[in-house]
């Protein structure tokens, strides 16, 4: 998670680790064709950034890691909103995180996030990530904890986990994350809580450990 933060090279090894250890090891169908790329490209009329590229290309077909919750816009759905050219959005079209079209010449460049408000007029890209790659591992983790899945579950709280959890190191705007035995858990914006456990003990361990009203207990 550290190495991460250095490059988007650390950013795709974490991703791909990741993807293994917690469900399905990357495989070669598992992203975008060059060409599908090449085709967004010529819609659009302009170069998408190497990291995403990358990206797409990775894991961009993989739902499981970017379609749970929010959702990655296919290549062929990529489109230009204000300014910037919008990759992602909440599930319920709420928000969208983009790059801004000033930047997509950068190899790894900042993303930014915008709500849809009653008002269109206040509406304004504001700061997310400061590197794509960073977006797109964080995504791609809290995606997976978000997974529909037996042993994945997730709690509105805002009280702090309990002793006994490891902090892992900082990884994503307003997000903690922890280790436990056979457990990996979320905070976001000390709102919600995400956790994703090995086993069915590890997860009743995680619940015992923080109980509350979590969805699928």
């Amino acid at each position: 998670m550290a190495e991460s933060l250095r490059s988007r090279a650390g950013s795709w090894a974490l991703v791909s680790g990741f993807a293994a250890y917690w469900g399905e090891p990357l495989g070669p169908d598992d992203g975008f064709e060059d060409a599908e790329l090449d085709a967004a490209e010529h819609r659009l009329g302009l170069r998408l950034p190497a990291a995403l590229r990358e990206a797409y290309r990775l894991f961009g077909r993989r739902a499981d890691l970017t379609s749970n919750q929010d959702v990655l816009l296919t290549p062929d759905e990529l489109y230009v909103l204000d300014g910037a050219l919008v990759y992602r959005a909440e599930n319920q079209g709420c928000a969208h995180w983009g790059v801004l079209l000033g930047d997509v010449d950068r190899e790894d460049p900042p993303t930014v996030f915008r709500l849809d408000l009653a008002d269109p007029s206040q509406e304004r890209w504001e700061p997310w990530e400061e590197r794509f790659s960073t977006a797109a591992a964080v995504m791609a983790m809290t995606e997976k904890l978000l997974e529909d899945h037996e042993l994945a579950d997730f709690i509105e709280s805002e009280d702090e986990l309990p002793d006994g959890f490891e902090e892992l190191p900082a990884l994503g705007r307003g997000c903690r994350w922890y280790r436990g035995p056979d457990v990996l858990v979320s905070v976001v914006e000390d709102a919600w809580t995400a956790g994703r456990a090995r086993t069915p003990e590890a997860l009743e361990a995680l619940y015992e450990a923080v109980p509350g009203d979590w969805l699928g207990e």
